[in-house]
């Protein structure tokens, strides 16, 4: 069996994430056609089907769902394999630390801090991303390192170190009258008619989800907040962001969150490695 090509690959996932044979060849930049006997030609190399073609649309097989993984895979690891090569070559590299902004801000702080001029780490980049984002970002090597959380962030193919544990909090508008509250509960916080909890996209598990807005960006979620369209239930160091019109209640029986640093599984550099150490070492201490 010959093996697929990287074009191959890239027209099957267009096609496995839009489950649309029109949408993906204007993604692609290409005529449907030639996108249509691309991947007729992937099945019969293959010798199984990987979609479903009614008139209810288009829909992935067990064997299109299997290949959309390691497709994924596959890809994010060429795309690292060229990004991380080229960052060799250039003279004093920097390691690329990618975190949500604003979260565990005073922890990311004391890293940058107790990193500074330490010559086998050499010089930090950090890299600004949004919810969900860094998993990405290691994996196709835009980033060397990652600040993450546990159970949250997806950590498929990446090795990891706990750093903190932590509770969680609501984030409310001010003016409402639970932010007076020392604490509540997430059946509280779950049920508040006038104020709806906000929705992660895409995240399961530690972060509660409710009916309200869906948020993507922290700019979204402090305008939303602070105009009482929702409230939000976030990791306690999350909240260095907060706005003078937030207040932040303790949530006592909300999942504990654990604050990681993650890194792609197949990178063994010494100024990763030398990183990673010095992670451990500053929040073992209480640094």
């Amino acid at each position: 069996m010959d093996d697929l090509e990287v074009r191959e690959l890239r027209y099957f996932v267009a096609v496995a994430e839009e489950l649309h044979f029109g949408r993906a060849a204007e993604r692609l930049g290409i005529a449907q056609p030639p996108l249509s006997r691309a991947i007729r030609q992937i099945e019969s190399r293959l010798g199984v089907r990987l979609f479903e073609r009614d008139r209810r649309g288009v829909r992935l097989t067990e064997a299109g769902r299997v290949l959309t993984r390691e497709a994924g895979a596959a890809l994010d690891a060429m795309t690292a394999a060229a990004r991380r090569t080229q960052r060799a070559a250039a003279p004093k590299s920097p390691l690329v630390l990618a975190t949500k902004a604003g979260a565990s801000h005073e922890l990311l702080q004391s890293l940058l801090d107790a990193t500074a001029g330490d010559p086998d780490i050499g010089p930090v980049d950090v890299m600004l991303c949004e919810v969900g984002e860094q998993a990405g970002l290691l994996r196709t090597g835009a980033a060397d390192v990652a600040l993450m959380h546990r159970p949250v962030d997806d950590l498929t193919r990446l090795d990891a170190e706990d750093l903190l544990t932590e509770g969680q909090v609501a984030i409310l508008p001010a003016a409402h009258p639970l932010a007076c509250r020392v604490q509540l509960s997430l059946a509280e916080v779950s049920d508040v008619p006038d104020l709806p909890m906000a929705r992660w996209p895409q995240l399961d598990g530690a972060y509660p989800n409710g009916p309200g807005p869906e948020v993507r960006t922290q700019s979204e979620i402090a305008h939303l907040v602070a105009l009482g369209r929702c409230l939000l239930v976030i990791p306690a160091s999350s909240r260095a962001w907060q706005w003078p019109g937030h207040v932040s209640v303790p949530v006592v029986d909300a999942p504990q969150i654990t604050t990681i640093v993650a890194w792609p599984a197949n990178n063994s550099s010494r100024q990763l490695a030398a990183f990673v150490r010095t992670a451990t070492r500053l929040t073992a201490s209480g640094g």
